[in-house]
């Protein structure tokens, strides 16, 4: 039989059931509408069959819940109904205030796009006494120093995996999914890696045919539940991740205000969802970025440092398809991470090496203005994209203006004719942006031995 989906008939979205199976390693998210047929979602980690003791099976449940409502945003924003009910367990009053900030604004940029307001209407039911209260806080479970690395085949990643190694501490590079370019890159490393299959409900797909709500989600805020579920089984004691500090920043609407298309990669939710964890999982797994002191150019000019990965990176979304198509090129040379990368890297590595990466010139390229303007909102605002602040996109071209074998490229010319006139001088150092920020939640094990490596 055929299924029917009318968003607009919805009026309750469930959260049926959860499992995980340690003899295959194996998680089952289930999940509902209505009276609707079940969306089955699976997550499945290496390594199986798992063997856990009493903690850490029940430090594991607890991370799998908190993956199945986390990874329930997905599924949710196919109709958005007023009611979220949860049928197999209960959460305090804790988990459901995170979970609403989750939702609220990593749906930010989909619901502005789909013309919806969320203010006020998610509202996860409330029922303390299951032991995932604050008076029955997560044990320490004697987790190993180890790290999981998340990987996504860009520069970011790259350059945390190396200030780890530099510093000596034990990695294993993770993703999920299967992205081609993720795995050479992952490869590249020459450490140990970790896989993560997700499969998504075939259904969502048939829904999306038939005028589901569609758009933006927190990715990463997926990508953190499932490693940190991942983190439990395999008794380690870190998940990291490579958000700098601009991820924090987003887009100023004219009429709306903020929205941020990497909520989910900024600080609040990487401080909230570190002290969930903490709280009500392991009160020893640690969860954080080792990028969040630096800017983007603070990584640019660290990632430039290296050139074992220039044939294999990429920070071109156009790459990346939840499907896992496979990429003819790296690098689309005009989309907004594109421009960004370029933009970013260019005050730091010689020009025929960028170039060579890129295949192409693009601040030669008359054509991409519009795109550039953006980057530095001028006449218009930043892109819905993983890209820096203004500021810095505007401090890079204005090094660029300054040195002679970027200056007559035909986007930098302009740059220095229009728009530089127009911009304080003393908002256009890149000194200033390369100073790593006190506002980070590392380890002081860890940030002892890497803030000389990123100072250097």
């Amino acid at each position: 039989m055929s299924i029917v989906f009318d968003r607009d008939a919805v009026e309750c979205f469930r959260f049926v059931d959860c499992g995980f199976d340690a003899a295959t390693g194996v998680a089952r998210l289930v999940y509902a509408f209505d009276d609707g047929p079940h969306l089955v979602e699976t997550v499945t980690v290496p390594g199986a069959p798992f063997a856990l003791d009493a903690a850490r099976a029940a430090a594991a449940e607890q991370a799998l819940r908190l993956l199945h409502l986390v990874a329930g945003v997905s599924y949710y924003k196919a109709a958005v109904p007023d009611e979220i009910r949860i049928d197999g367990y209960a959460i305090d009053d804790d988990t459901a205030a995170f979970l609403e900030d989750v939702y609220l604004h990593g749906l930010g940029e989909f619901a502005y796009r789909n013309g919806l307001d969320l203010h006020g209407r998610i509202a996860f039911p409330r029922t303390a006494g299951d032991g995932t209260d604050g008076n029955n806080p997560a044990e320490v479970l004697g987790l190993r120093r180890h790290a999981l690395v998340a990987i996504g085949g860009g520069k970011d990643s790259l350059v945390s995996i190396e200030a780890l190694r530099a510093a000596g501490i034990e990695q294993t590079v993770s993703w999920i999914g299967g992205s081609q370019l993720i795995a050479a890159c992952a490869a590249r490393t020459g450490l140990p890696t970790l896989n993560i299959g997700r499969q998504l409900a075939a259904e969502l797909f048939e829904y999306n045919r038939q005028g589901a709500y569609n758009g933006h989600i927190p990715v990463t805020a997926i990508n953190s539940a499932i490693l940190a579920f991942a983190a439990v089984l395999l008794g380690v004691d870190q998940v990291v991740f490579s958000n700098e500090r601009s991820a924090s920043y987003g887009s100023l609407i004219e009429g709306t205000g903020e929205v941020n298309h990497q909520w989910s990669k900024g600080w609040a939710f990487e401080q909230a969802f570190a002290a969930h964890l903490r709280r009500h999982v392991a009160a020893d797994l640690r969860y954080y970025s080792l990028l969040r002191p630096l800017s983007e150019l603070a990584v640019a000019r660290q990632f430039a440092k290296i050139d074992r990965y220039d044939a294999h990176f990429s920070s071109c979304n156009r790459n990346f398809h939840l499907l896992g198509e496979r990429p003819t090129s790296r690098w689309c040379g005009v989309c907004p991470k594109c421009h960004f990368v370029f933009l970013a890297l260019a005050p730091f590595m010689p020009k025929p090496r960028l170039v060579g990466i890129f295949g192409r010139n693009l601040l030669d390229d008359a054509a991409q203005v519009p795109g550039f303007d953006a980057l530095m909102e001028y006449r218009d605002h930043k892109p819905f994209e993983c890209v820096g602040e203004a500021r810095e996109s505007r401090a890079a071209m204005a090094a660029l203006a300054a040195r002679p074998e970027w200056r007559e490229d035909a986007v930098v010319t302009r740059f220095r004719d229009e728009i530089l006139p127009q911009i304080d001088a003393g908002e256009l150092g890149i000194a200033p942006l390369l100073v790593p920020d006190p506002e980070h939640d590392i380890p002081e094990a860890v940030w002892s031995r890497l803030h000389a490596h990123f100072a250097a």
